[in-house]
């Protein structure tokens, strides 16, 4: 009897850390934060909600409803921001997945859209295998596959078309 008591322990403890591992550690409603580097407020982070996982494997954080992002300059001008409709963190990995409505500015003014992007923080690459969609100054790019630094200026576009001005002279 005594070791049938201990067997259903261990049952009933596997499945609490089971149930343990489906439940955010944290929750956060309606998030806004900044962050900032040397004393110079650098981002702003607003998400209707955020939940953080750190007992599954891979550990994660998720904004199911969500994320905006706004990067600073010394005079707390907005210079580049981002937006997605959803978004995951694997904090292995240091990966993070938007999809939804993604729409980015980077620092020149030029406009992404596209229903996925990856950000990968450890090669400093973002990424997408979904069309894109990128407004500039003068011109309209799009196509399907997108690979860029992670300041989102030097990226190249696979499978692109567009319009673009012809200068006659």
């Amino acid at each position: 009897m005594l070791c049938f008591a201990c067997s259903k322990g261990e049952v009933e403890q596997s499945n609490e850390t089971q149930e343990r591992q489906a439940v955010a550690v944290l929750t956060t409603d309606s998030v806004s934060t900044l962050i900032s580097d040397s004393g110079i407020t650098r981002y702003r982070i607003e998400a209707p909600q955020w939940l953080v996982y750190d007992k599954t494997e891979p550990p994660y954080q998720e904004f199911p409803k969500g994320v905006y992002l706004e990067q600073f300059d010394a005079m707390l001008a907005v210079q580049a921001s981002l937006k997605a409709d959803y978004a995951y963190y694997d904090e292995t990995t240091q990966i993070w997945l938007l999809r939804g409505n993604v729409h980015a500015l980077n620092r020149k003014g030029e406009e992404f859209d596209t229903p996925e992007l990856n950000w990968n923080q450890k090669t400093h690459r973002v990424y997408s295998d979904s069309l894109i969609h990128i407004k500039r100054e003068k011109s309209i790019i799009t196509g399907v596959g997108f690979d860029s630094n992670e300041e989102m200026n030097q990226y190249t576009i696979l499978h692109p078309t567009g319009m673009f001005p012809i200068d006659e002279k």
